[in-house]
């Protein structure tokens, strides 16, 4: 299993709450002041990482917003203010939904989930389906790996049929290339286990 608090996943989780942090800090009933912010620890300048190897040109928040699979997808990253985390450097790998995977939810949660009120529930959802590197499917082997969210996702690989699941969700479309990481669509919404809706 992957160390939980690698370096990636300290950057990765500084970058989200530099973007989000008096959202975070209202989620958890403390109200931001100009200290939450200024205290963070320095972050070492992005030239300094090296580069992940990618052939793709957009980032993992564009090409989901791009593609018509993961329009949903996208209005929700939007809605939880996550598109600059997930154009970070990275790199990333994110295991994302379908548009039918959303669909699947019972009736009324991604409508409860996009309500601003409940932005940080959203947030949680979203990030964990971001695992902080980036992980080819034919890479992918039976495991528990980080998320951004901090809880571990379940990575299974069927050796009789190569099927990857995430936790009960099946990858359909792997391997789709971004400049900052990889996406891998994926038939079902993934729920923290400690997600109270």
């Amino acid at each position: 299993m992957a160390t939980i608090c690698s370096s990636q996943t300290k950057r990765w989780l500084a970058g989200l709450a530099s973007i989000g942090a008096a959202t975070l800090l209202a989620a958890c009933g403390t109200e931001p002041d100009s200290t939450a912010v200024d205290t963070a620890p320095e972050q070492a300048p992005m030239t300094t990482e090296e580069p992940a190897t990618t052939t793709g040109e957009n980032t993992v928040a564009e090409v989901a917003a791009s593609s018509d699979e993961f329009s949903t997808l996208a209005l929700a990253v939007e809605a939880a203010d996550l598109t600059a985390a997930l154009s970070s450097d990275g790199p990333i790998t994110l295991f994302a939904p379908t548009n039918e995977a959303f669909e699947a939810l019972p009736e009324g949660t991604l409508d409860k989930l996009l309500l601003p009120e409940n932005q940080d529930l959203l947030r949680q959802v979203l990030t964990y389906h971001v695992v902080p590197e980036q992980i080819a499917a034919a890479d992918i082997i039976t495991e528990e790996v980080p998320t951004a969210e901090g809880n571990p996702l379940a990575l299974q690989v069927d050796d009789a049929t190569g099927d990857v699941l995430v936790n009960e969700a099946m990858v359909v479309t792997p391997d789709i290339q971004a400049s900052n990481g990889i996406i891998h669509g994926i038939n079902q919404v993934v729920l923290p286990p400690d997600l109270v809706l």
